[in-house]
């Protein structure tokens, strides 16, 4: 449990509100109890597939596509596709599965209709897979090094796990309840080949192959001893164990290392939605926190791998518990402070349009796109990007776009609108010649007064002369 939860990319993506986290957690639960069915087969042979069933809700066929290649390979690799097939019952179990998610869909597609069923399943799960989106292109190598650092320090074990469970012996002179290593790395490498050959490639698609690598790290700390387990304990040391030991500790002290040097690096952080952070960061102490923190942890292994020539799991235990101070001392801390640099002025920037709107006034918000505005102001906020045809988009749709809680109102009806706008964003020319009058400012946004007959000049002038075109009712997969 520790070596999954102390993955740096479980400790980041489970603090962003994203379904990744609860897709992985499904589909984790899903395959331990297709292994638990397989291990012990007086257990039942349907609560995974009911387990599946939330994962494909969660996140949509790419749950059965994960299942089916861990489970295909997991067989393979055992020399038992039948005897798996007949105890796991795929038949009736993908029955189950679509019982539990099938009602929420067709619910969406009589709803929705044909815009949910192009979006969701051709843009986010077909086009995602077979042709590069939001410009997320990356080479077929990229999730090796996200290997890497999704296990960091513990890297080193997850590599013996792997290549273990790689190598370790069939079902035919093994139980299956001895198979929980072949299945973890079978399932690793699933995510891994999957998303390799998927066109779209981002760092929080390795998530759910992060619990499978806790388990091969465990499982590879176990083996303190050479392999075969209980039976050689008085056997030569590990060898290779000790190497991934020792490398597991190394690298523990280079993160311990660079967390002391951060006064140095620091500040070359340069972010513009946070350019107070790096001086916050520095003044909090936080940083030198997760510096002790590692520096503990690489003291402990290290004891432990000097003492005593033939470790068990005492050993990742002793090296873990500083890291499970640091995500208590350090990383929340950080993570609030963070959250409240990047978070603040949005948040006074929706107390300020509560406090300012007149009567009938919209929100709108440009440059850069905070979605927390809708949330903090709870407004319909109309979101535009930097370029003309954001200006010329937002002037039509405060003529005509009409959904839940926004109704079109014309420039005499409603003669100005409430902007939030970044300072880069206000710079350019076609949005400064907009003139709004500053209402309030914090950090990088400003909330403007613009007169909507000034908004609907400039971009009738803008689309006349061909520098922009009304492009707000394009089909688009992804927008505010």
């Amino acid at each position: 449990a520790l070596a999954f939860s102390l993955s740096p990319l479980v400790l980041l993506w489970s603090r962003i509100a994203v379904s990744d986290a609860l897709f992985s957690g499904c589909l984790a639960v899903a395959l331990l109890l297709f292994w638990r069915t397989w291990a012990e087969p007086q257990q039942f042979w349907w609560p995974g597939w009911a387990v599946l069933g939330l994962a494909v809700l969660s996140k949509g066929p790419v749950a059965l596509a994960l299942a089916g290649l861990t489970l295909l390979g997991f067989g393979w690799r055992q020399q038992a596709l039948l005897p798996l097939w007949r105890r796991l019952r795929p038949l009736p179990g993908l029955a189950l599965t679509l019982a539990v998610s099938g009602p929420w869909y067709g619910a969406m597609l009589l709803v929705e209709g044909r815009p949910f069923w192009d979006s969701f399943f051709g843009y986010h799960n077909f086009q995602r897979f077979t042709s590069v989106v939001n410009e997320h292109l990356q080479p077929w190598w990229y999730f090796l090094p996200v290997l890497v650092v999704a296990s960091l320090p513990f890297t080193p074990l997850l590599g013996l796990g792997l290549v273990r469970g790689l190598m370790a012996t069939t079902t035919r002179s093994l139980p299956p309840s001895s198979s929980l290593r072949s299945f973890a790395a079978c399932w690793l490498l699933a995510v891994l080949l999957l998303f390799t050959l998927a066109a779209t490639k981002l760092p929080s698609y390795w998530l759910p192959a992060t619990p499978a690598a806790g388990l091969l790290i465990a499982l590879a700390a176990q083996d303190g001893v050479a392999r075969g387990g209980r039976s050689q304990a008085k056997a030569a040391p590990d060898r290779w164990f000790q190497r991934a030991q020792g490398l597991t500790v190394a690298l523990s002290g280079l993160l311990a290392a660079a967390l002391w040097a951060s006064p140095a690096w620091i500040p070359l952080i340069d972010d513009p939605e946070m350019p107070t952070l790096p001086g916050e960061l520095l003044a909090s102490g936080y940083v030198l926190r997760a510096a002790l923190c590692f520096s503990l942890a690489t003291l402990a292994g290290a004891w432990f791998w000097l003492r005593t020539r033939t470790p068990g799991p005492g050993w990742l235990l002793g090296l873990q518990l500083p890291l499970v101070a640091f995500q208590l001392l350090a990383v929340l801390p950080m993570w609030q402070l963070g959250d409240g640099v990047r978070g603040r002025p949005v948040r006074a920037m929706a107390a300020a349009a509560a406090q300012l709107a007149r009567p009938g006034e919209k929100l709108a918000m440009v440059g850069i796109l905070k979605p927390s505005l809708h949330y903090y102001s709870r407004r319909v906020v109309l979101y535009e990007g930097t370029t003309a045809d954001g200006l010329a988009n937002l002037s039509d749709r405060l003529r005509s776009e009409r959904r839940r809680n926004l109704e079109p109102s014309s420039s005499m009806a409603a003669p100005t609108v409430l902007m939030v706008i970044d300072a880069a964003t206000a710079a350019l020319p076609h949005w400064r010649s907009l003139k709004g009058a500053p209402l309030f400012s914090s950090g990088l946004y400003s909330l403007w007064r613009v007169e909507r007959g000034r908004l609907d000049q400039q971009a009738s002038s803008l689309v006349r002369t061909g520098k922009a075109r009304v492009s707000w009712r394009d089909p688009r997969p992804e927008r505010y």
